[in-house]
């Protein structure tokens, strides 16, 4: 209780006392009238008389304090780093020589963003996204977005379900160049 309540709730309690009025015939009865706007409740403010000096500190000493809100938000960022140096133990191994020639299928509209294990850019316009499956993803940027832009990889956005969408989510470079994904398409290598 505040220091300021410790004075002011005698005052009250005696103006919500019940005040004794004398009978409008000659009885030896009183009648006893409570007086509502005395009485301090939860949310009402009684009507402030003229003198509004001591009734204004009252009524407001009852007000509950301003309810202030506090707004969480999470968000998390996700990083795609390009494909890095082989490490020493996996460059002695014997490597199978890179296809020259690929051929597009269609994998959907979504990917899973925790499936992709590294990007290298794949053209002007087109990133090559390389999944922890083996799969290799072709990803074509918008037009007016280039892909060496992102030659040290991107950030995305996690969304609700964990994939990265064609028309719906932005990928942003360390430059600050933002772009979303036009199309994914999975690229097999052609026997010769």
């Amino acid at each position: 209780m505040s220091s300021l309540m410790v004075f002011v709730a005698p005052l009250v309690l005696a103006a919500a006392a019940p005040q004794a009025t004398p009978p409008a015939e000659p009885h030896d009865d009183y009648v006893i009238e409570w007086s509502l706007s005395a009485i301090a409740l939860p949310g009402f403010a009684p009507p402030a008389p003229e003198g509004r000096g001591v009734w204004s500190a009252v009524a407001d000493s009852f007000r509950a304090d301003p309810v202030e809100q506090v707004r969480i938000e999470e968000r998390v960022v996700i990083r795609i780093t390009p494909l890095g140096p082989q490490r020493q133990m996996l460059a002695d191994l014997p490597r199978a020589p890179l296809a020259s020639r690929f051929s597009e299928r269609k994998v959907g509209k979504c990917l899973k963003v925790a499936g992709i294990a590294g990007v290298q850019i794949g053209g002007d316009d087109r990133l090559m996204l390389f999944m922890r499956d083996q799969r290799l993803i072709g990803a074509s940027l918008d037009k007016a977005c280039r892909a060496r832009d992102f030659y040290s990889g991107f950030y995305v956005e996690q969304s609700r379900d964990g994939k990265l969408c064609v028309d719906r989510d932005m990928i942003h470079s360390r430059s600050g160049t933002s772009c979303s994904v036009s199309r994914l398409r999975q690229l097999v290598a052609l026997d010769e």
